[in-house]
C-alpha cells in the first residue's frame, strides 16, 4: 500500500532555500510567500503582513510568540467582529456571514508560523516542553521537522491540558478525557437527556453511533445497558472512546468498533448525537458540529429501522438550532422521519446552558437565545 507523501513548505531565510515537513490539521495548503520575523517585529507591522496574506515564521523567543499572536488576536476581533456592510436579512444569512468572517479571521490568524524539529522540540529561547501533546496530536515522531501554525500548536497544547484534566460528568460518576480533534462532552444538557429518558424494556444491547469521546456509552452503561456496541469512523475518536471506557472500568460492557454509522445486527435501543448544522467543517473538531448536507442525520434515519429490536427505540439527540437559522426545516426533519418507516413516540425536550445562549453580542445570539435541545423517542411504524 502506498503510503501518502506529507506535504512540504520552502522559504528563503539568510540567503539559503530551506523545507520543511507542513503540519496542518485544517488542511491549509504550504504557504508561498513567507517573511521571517522575531523580537524586532511590531504586532501592528505583522498584522499588516498577514493581512497581506504573507505568512511569518518566527525566530524569536517563544514566550514573545505567544505575546504576538494575542495581539494579533484582539486586532482579529477587532476587525472581523465589527459588523460590515447592511444587516443580513435572515438568520441563514447572518450565520453565512458569521462562517465566512470566521474563517477569514482563521486564515489570517494561521498565517503566524513556529518551527518544530523531528523530536517535536520547539527550537526558540524559552520554548516550553511539547513534545508530549504533539505525541498526543500527531502520533509519534517521524524523523522530519516541521512547520505548524503556531495558533494550531497552541490548540494541541490547551487539548492536551484537557485531556490530562478530563471533563467532569456526573452521568457516569466519572470524568470524560478528550483527544485533540475530538469534541468535548461540555454541552452537558445532552447528557442528562441521555442519563433521564426511560429505557426500552429488556434493554440489554445498545448501539451508539457516532462514538466521539465514548460520553454515551458510558451513560448507558452506568445505567445498566449490559453491552453497548459503539462505533465511529475516525481514528482519533476510536483511540479517544476505548481510553474514556477503559479508564472508567466499562471495557467488559462497552465494545468500540470502527464502522461509518451502524454495526451489523439489531438493538433494543440505537443512540445518536449527529452534527447539528448542515454545513462544511473546516478542521477536525468541527465535524462533531457541521453535518454537510445531514449526511450523517439522514443516514442513521434511513438505517435505524433495519436495526432495531422488535419494540425498540432509537433516541436521535439534536437541537434546532439549525432550524432556528433557516438551514433546515423541522417539516424537513418530520419528513425524514416517516419516509424511514418511523414514528415518533417521545421527545424530551431542554434548554442550553453553555455561556454564548446569553451573549448579547453574539451574531447568532437570536437563535442560540431560543435553541431547544431534544431527545427524540422514535420506533418502527
Amino acid at each position: 500500500m502506498q503510503s501518502i507523501q506529507a506535504p512540504s513548505i520552502h522559504w528563503s531565510e539568510a540567503g539559503q532555500e530551506h523545507h520543511a515537513r507542513w503540519r496542518s490539521e485544517a488542511g491549509i495548503a504550504p504557504h508561498a510567500d513567507i517573511r521571517i520575523v522575531d523580537d524586532r517585529t511590531s504586532a501592528d507591522d505583522a498584522y499588516r503582513l498577514l493581512e497581506a496574506g504573507t505568512a511569518l515564521l518566527w525566530r524569536g523567543d517563544w514566550v514573545n510568540a505567544r505575546r504576538l499572536m494575542q495581539a494579533l488576536t484582539k486586532r482579529a476581533d477587532r476587525r472581523f467582529g465589527a459588523p460590515r456592510g447592511k444587516a443580513p436579512k435572515t438568520p441563514a444569512e447572518a450565520f453565512a456571514r458569521h462562517r465566512e468572517t470566521q474563517g477569514q479571521r482563521a486564515a489570517l490568524l494561521n498565517r503566524l508560523l513556529v518551527p518544530l524539529n523531528a523530536d517535536y522540540t520547539v527550537p526558540l529561547r524559552r520554548a516550553q516542553d511539547v513534545t508530549e501533546a504533539c505525541r498526543a496530536a500527531y502520533g509519534e515522531a517521524d524523523g522530519e521537522d516541521s512547520l505548524v501554525a503556531l495558533r494550531e500548536l497552541l490548540a494541541v497544547i490547551s487539548a492536551h491540558e484537557w485531556r490530562k484534566k478530563g471533563v467532569p460528568v456526573p452521568a457516569i460518576q466519572g470524568r470524560i478525557h478528550p483527544h485533540y480533534g475530538v469534541f468535548s462532552p461540555v454541552r452537558g444538557e445532552y447528557v442528562d437527556l441521555i442519563a433521564s429518558a426511560p429505557l426500552p424494556a429488556g434493554c440489554e444491547l445498545a448501539f451508539d453511533i457516532g462514538t466521539g469521546s465514548g460520553i454515551i456509552a458510558a451513560v448507558l452503561a452506568r445505567r445498566g445497558v449490559q453491552q453497548v456496541v459503539a462505533t465511529d469512523q475516525d481514528a482519533r475518536a476510536l483511540a479517544c472512546a476505548r481510553d474514556n471506557i477503559g479508564q472508567l472500568g466499562l471495557a467488559d460492557q462497552v465494545r468500540i468498533i470502527k464502522a461509518d454509522l451502524f454495526p451489523a445486527g439489531q438493538a433494543a435501543l440505537v443512540v445518536c448525537n449527529p452534527p447539528w448544522l448542515p454545513a462544511q467543517p473546516t478542521s477536525p473538531v468541527e465535524y462533531a458540529v457541521y453535518d454537510p448536507e445531514s449526511r450523517m442525520l439522514r443516514g442513521f434515519l434511513a438505517g435505524l429501522a433495519a436495526h432495531l429490536a422488535d419494540g425498540g427505540e432509537g433516541w436521535l439527540i439534536i437541537s434546532d438550532i439549525a432550524e432556528l437559522l433557516g438551514l433546515r426545516s423541522r417539516e424537513q426533519l418530520l419528513a425524514w422521519i416517516a419516509e424511514a418507516g418511523l414514528k415518533v413516540i417521545d421527545r424530551l425536550d431542554t434548554r442550553p446552558k453553555h455561556p454564548k445562549a446569553n451573549d448579547a453580542g453574539d451574531p447568532l445570539h437570536a437563535a442560540r437565545s431560543a435553541e431547544v435541545t431534544s431527545l427524540w423517542r422514535l420506533g418502527k411504524t
